[in-house]
């Protein structure tokens, strides 16, 4: 009979190394790995190395790149989202992504389930499971960290190192580096380890080793670079006149952000699963094209129409965050979100200096600013009489006149 078939999410570290084991034990399982190649740069040397000898019948390391900027992080940015007011969902956004390619490997390999490394009390359990729960409901769901059997056996760091060393998984565990990170292409996250204590300073100079994807605002170089974006329909389509894809626009807006050390943000987040959490990310590109792609609704996108959009920018947000990227009122928002962006096209001029994304001007062929309506002078159009504001303002104020008259009675 054969056995039965599991697609885990492998990264190579500590816990995934000692989950693949454990699984198959476990299980008497078949264990096909799978890493996503999202951005992480040299995380993936030695991967494949890795997983077989840790006793993985198989591994794909899938480049998702293209796929994760073009179908992802681009129509996310298009709806302008951002998590309690600062976070660019960099992680959030990568795991519907990585949760629909589990899918389809387990499908074409016959796999009966799933299973991930998430912890058990953070985010990344709900968004890989309510993904596959949209794509494939029919796949089992494992979840190692949520099983009484899996703690008890490893309740500590200490006991899953030695359980390493005793089955001969090549892993590096070390206190060198006393938290942890999550990188791709949009940004990296540091939490937990030092950085649960929200008076620990990770911008002070002693802790500049920590970032990896900018440098230091202090350190920036003291001379502004300037960048223009050009975009089409809401996504940016190339930098300084040269057309590029999704994919470069990201790399190149990274390098640039991560040399004047723009995009760092340390904040307080509430997690889904209800405790607070703090972390710190660097989002270099992302803080660039959110700041341009904001810039250039402003001049292209109708008032109302930018009103609405707006009012769903914090539900859109929270649908990311808690792993509703598939779920029907994310893609219906999404339909809003394309139809907003028809007409977001033109070029946005940025200057990059010292952490700073400062505007520097913007254009656009389909212009909604008219500044012979706008100016102070006389309008040579007409379109606009100051007279017609007096009517305007005596209507708007007629609702505060009663009010007032109101209240002024019921003192008496």
């Amino acid at each position: 009979m054969a056995k039965q078939k599991i697609v885990l999410a492998y990264s190579g570290g500590l816990d995934t190394s000692i989950i693949l084991k454990w699984l198959k034990e476990t299980y008497d399982a078949e264990i096909i790995a799978f890493t996503a190649d999202i951005g992480q740069k040299d995380e993936l040397d030695g991967l494949e190395a890795k997983a077989l000898a840790t006793g993985a019948s198989k591994i794909y390391i899938d480049d998702l790149r293209d796929e994760f900027a073009k179908d992802f992080i681009f129509p996310m940015f298009q709806a302008g989202a951002l998590y309690e007011g600062q976070y660019l969902l960099g992680t959030s956004i990568a795991r519907p992504l990585i949760a629909k390619r589990m899918v389809e490997i387990a499908r074409k390999e016959g796999a009966t389930a799933i299973a991930h490394g998430a912890t058990g009390k953070g985010n990344d359990q709900v968004r890989f499971e309510l993904t596959a729960a949209a794509l494939a409901p029919e796949l089992d769901v494992i979840a190692p960290w949520r099983l009484d059997e899996f703690r008890e056996t490893f309740p500590g760091r200490a006991e899953m190192i030695a359980y390493a060393e005793k089955h001969g998984i090549p892993v590096t565990a070390s206190a060198a580096k006393p938290y942890s990170t999550d990188r791709n292409l949009l940004h990296i996250s540091f939490e937990s380890g030092m950085l649960e204590d929200p008076w620990f300073d990770p911008s002070a100079t002693s802790n500049k080793d920590m970032f990896v994807l900018s440098v230091d605002p202090e350190d920036a170089p003291d001379q502004a670079e300037y960048v223009e974006l050009n975009f089409e329909k809401g996504n940016c389509v190339g930098l300084n006149g040269d057309s590029m894809t999704p994919l470069q626009v990201m790399e190149r807006l990274n390098e640039l952000g991560g040399k004047h050390g723009v995009g760092r943000v340390d904040m307080v987040e509430n997690r889904f699963v209800g405790m607070k959490s703090r972390g710190v990310y660097e989002t270099p590109g992302g803080t660039i094209l959110f700041t341009a792609h904001r810039k250039m609704e402003s001049l292209t996108m109708d008032r109302e129409v930018m009103s609405l959009r707006d009012s769903l920018i914090s539900r859109y947000a929270t649908l990311v965050y808690n792993g509703f990227w598939f779920a029907p009122e994310r893609l219906a928002v999404q339909a809003l979100v394309d139809e907003s962006q028809k007409n977001v096209t033109g070029t946005v001029r940025l200057k990059l200096y010292k952490g700073n994304v400062i505007g520097a001007g913007v254009q656009s062929p389909v212009s909604l600013y008219n500044p012979d309506i706008a100016t102070m002078e006389a309008d040579p159009t007409q379109a606009y009489n100051q007279g017609d504001a007096t009517g305007f303002i005596r209507l708007n104020a007629l609702r505060l006149k009663v009010s007032s008259g109101v209240q002024q009675n019921a003192k008496k």
